[in-house]
């Protein structure tokens, strides 16, 4: 009894703190808030972030049902636009059809600290959208703000090394998200002079990183990931660098996702490391086929692959039968290590005629590679297929050992991704080779 008196005390609790919030956002909105906004944006702010998990689902639902655009007022300033589609017409309308929680946000975002609530509330409010999908204009909004407020114009790229403060080595050990960090001294040794790591950073976060890159720095082109995270491995003379790998990118916000930040982030870090090492004249990848595995497994049918020409198809499907005569029917043994060691020179060169045609046939559509429509979109060149590049459990099991060189070439970056977005994958006559 005692318990069901203090759970009905807290819930009573929780609706007047839900209550307050919204009755503070709507004073915040007014005519009268505007002039005291940063106070009162200071004060509802506080409030937010006292809620807890349970509590920010109604202030989602509240903001997605409360907070639209009044749609007679869409509606006639539409109609008028449309009978004189002059400035202000145009105007007019776009002012009646932003929705109100746009600037309840920029209003919050006034006051100190606000950025990285609004980001944090944007993670939960992700967090919940598979179960609450009306919530997406609400998350559509933060998206919409946070393109403008997180444009790569106004964040600081900084390389982490050695001497960085704790607190921030500490999250890039947490934060890794490809190639796990083994404790400080690995950490130190993917700090050191042929290895590098750049992060971006916002002026209003200044000591959390948003996304970060790590490098190494190398006489060629590396076919396997090994090498580049030995925390024994020697250090490299800067005589010999020539190629510049981009073998991680981890993002360190759920909050932010969707905002592109990778893309520049690998961009000016090619500028800033070809203006320190003008000898460099590579840049490219080590990128794991995360979702390759899964695909051999359930595509038996390759006829959708648009890219591809029918003797390649053809060929596709002579790859798929070979692998499954070497697998013994079940292609998902193909993740172990010890099939793959057992596989005779066509069963392998069949396991990398497929891994392309996944890369090229499969990247441009919704079901594509991540990885591969990350770097293919930014510009970069499928160029090199690399069998046993990756012999840990996470490769094996995502893309049966295999890795993949993405380059760089920042003379064709902007031809390469306008391609890609008409449809187009670039590849190299290497690649062209396997299909």
């Amino acid at each position: 009894m005692l318990d069901e008196l203090r759970q009905a005390s807290a819930l009573r609790g929780l609706r007047r703190q839900q209550r307050q919030v919204l009755i503070d956002a709507r004073r915040l909105l007014s005519e009268r808030g505007e002039a005291n906004s940063l106070g009162q944006a200071r004060e509802l702010l506080d409030k937010i972030a006292k809620l807890p998990p349970e509590g920010l689902d109604e202030l989602f639902e509240r903001l997605s049902l409360d907070f639209n655009p009044d749609p007679q007022a869409v509606l006639l300033a539409a109609q008028a636009y449309a009978a004189e589609p002059n400035a202000a017409h145009l105007l007019a309308l776009s002012r009646v059809s932003e929705p109100p929680r746009q600037e309840l946000f920029r209003r919050l975002n006034r006051a100190p600290g606000a950025t990285g609530v609004l980001v944090r509330l944007r993670r939960n409010l992700l967090g919940g959208l598979a179960r609450h999908p009306e919530w997406r204009s609400v998350e559509s909004d933060l998206l919409h703000l946070f393109g403008s407020w997180f444009n790569p114009g106004f964040l600081q790229m900084r390389q982490v090394d050695w001497n960085s403060p704790a607190q921030l080595l500490e999250q890039i050990i947490r934060h890794e998200a490809v190639h796990e960090i083994d404790g400080w001294d690995d950490l130190r040794r993917r700090l050191q002079p042929d290895r590098r790591l750049f992060a971006f950073f916002h002026p209003q976060l200044p000591d959390e990183p948003l996304i970060f890159v790590e490098v190494a720095l190398l006489p060629e082109m590396p076919a396997a990931i090994a090498p580049l995270i030995d925390k024994k491995a020697e250090t490299m003379a800067p005589d010999k660098f020539k190629v510049a790998v981009f073998y991680s990118i981890s993002n360190c916000e759920p909050g932010l996702k969707g905002v592109s930040l990778g893309n520049f982030l690998i961009k000016r870090v090619a500028e800033h490391l070809q203006r320190e090492h003008p000898k460099l004249k590579t840049f490219c990848t080590l990128s794991p086929i995360p979702g390759f595995s899964a695909w051999l497994q359930r595509s038996s049918d390759f006829s959708a692959l648009k890219q591809l020409k029918k003797p390649q198809l053809e060929r596709a499907r002579e790859a798929r039968e070979l692998l499954l005569q070497a697998s013994g029917g079940e292609l998902a043994k193909l993740s172990q290590a010890e099939t793959l060691a057992k596989l005779d020179s066509a069963a392998q060169q069949a396991l990398q005629r497929l891994a392309a045609v996944y890369l090229v046939g499969q990247t441009t559509g919704a079901q594509g590679d991540p990885v591969a429509r990350f770097h293919l979109d930014n510009g970069a060149r499928l160029e090199r297929l690399n069998p046993m590049g990756n012999r840990a459990a996470k490769g094996l099991k995502q893309s049966c050992g295999m890795m993949v060189n993405y380059l760089y070439d920042l003379g064709k970056i902007e031809g390469y991704h306008e391609a890609f977005t008409q449809g187009e994958i670039a590849y190299s006559r290497g690649v062209a080779a396997l299909l």
